[in-house]
């Protein structure tokens, strides 16, 4: 049974590697090239700069899959909205995995303040994406057609969000 916890330091080579195979092999990210290392633990950081939660799953010592959040966008106004990203080894796939990452990132999330997470999913056809988010209580919002282009192929995005919390029905201040 894997367990879900904050990532650390040492847990970044595990998160680049996974991460790698989705921007070689895969469409849920519109990256084409994959980040080093370094790259990734700066992303880290960032994102850990910003008191929101990075976490992963992990299983007999081993990561098996990350999930964290961001500001949806950088202007002030969008403090309290944040993208979801969620990515799992190839190898544990299919196991429920990321529907964990996500379950703990929304509490996690709540938790900082965050009000409504939004999952910007890359390419229609990510299936497991989009019913991970929809099992999750996700309502699917629309999709941007045609905007990425990889593997030879035009990609679209699909929108979903989720309120968590008191969401917009009192202020958040």
């Amino acid at each position: 049974m894997p367990t879900i916890r904050p990532s650390r330091d040492e847990d970044v080579a595990a998160i680049t590697a996974i991460y790698a195979h989705h921007v070689l092999h895969g469409t849920g990210t519109f990256e084409t090239e994959p980040p080093t290392e370094a790259d990734m633990a700066s992303r880290r950081a960032d994102v850990l700069a910003r008191n929101l939660p990075y976490l992963v799953a992990e299983q007999d010592g081993e990561v098996l899959g990350f999930a964290y959040c961001n500001w949806f966008k950088p202007r002030p106004a969008y403090r309290f909205s944040a993208e979801d990203s969620i990515y799992i080894a190839d190898s544990a796939r299919g196991q429920g995995l990321g529907a964990k990452l996500l379950a703990e990132l929304t509490k996690a999330a709540e938790a900082v303040g965050v009000r409504k997470l939004m999952a910007v999913i890359g390419d229609s056809a990510n299936l497991g994406s989009v019913g991970v988010h929809r099992a999750q209580g996700f309502s699917h919002v629309g999709v941007f057609k045609d905007c990425g282009w990889k593997f030879g192929q035009w990609r679209d995005i699909v929108l979903m969000e989720k309120v968590i919390g008191e969401g917009s029905t009192t202020s958040p201040e």
